[in-house]
């Protein structure tokens, strides 16, 4: 006899998983409650999501997973990006773009566009705090230098020294 009380179901197996915030594992818990929408709840070493009761047999499980860790990663990056532009606004002495937004961009962190506007992915997130800064420091610095020229690598160096090492991990993000 199979002790099914033991084993976890297709659907259960399917959302163990983890998730990075700033470089940082959590291991996603799901739980099922009486309540109207999904609900995300960021604990010490895990997340919560809490699924409306009438999703428990439901496939779309994974789904709602899916599109509440998407927004939960859009809310941080709203506040952590905001707060970032602003420290590096403050360390270049007043340079900054006229307007950013966030908004996924596939296979890249950031890029500048021609009216000046920063596109910054919510996805930087996942990974340490200093990547944020080096993302927002090198389309800052794109503000002023349009090419990756030397004086655009030097004005990247002058405010972040260690600028390599960040670099590397958006190139193989």
């Amino acid at each position: 006899m199979i002790n099914l009380l033991n084993k976890k179901t297709q659907i259960e197996k399917e959302l163990d998983v983890k998730v990075k915030v700033f470089g940082k594992d959590y291991d996603v818990k799901v739980e099922y409650k009486k309540i109207a929408n999904p609900e995300l709840s960021l604990c010490k070493q895990s997340i919560i999501m809490s699924i409306p009761n009438k999703y428990k047999k439901s496939n779309e499980n994974i789904e709602i997973l899916k599109l509440a860790l998407e927004k939960m990663y859009d809310e941080i990056a709203r506040i952590e990006i905001e707060n970032v532009m602003e420290e590096t606004r403050v360390m270049l002495k007043g340079l900054a773009p006229e307007n950013y937004v966030i908004k996924r961009i596939p296979g890249k962190f950031s890029k500048t566009l021609r009216n000046g506007t920063l596109i910054i992915n919510p996805d930087v997130v996942k990974y340490d705090k200093q990547v944020l800064r080096y993302v927002v420091l090198y389309e800052f610095c794109h503000l002023k230098y349009r090419t990756n020229s030397k004086k655009f690598w030097n004005m990247l160096e002058q405010y972040m020294p260690r600028y390599e090492e960040y670099e590397y991990l958006t190139a193989v993000a």
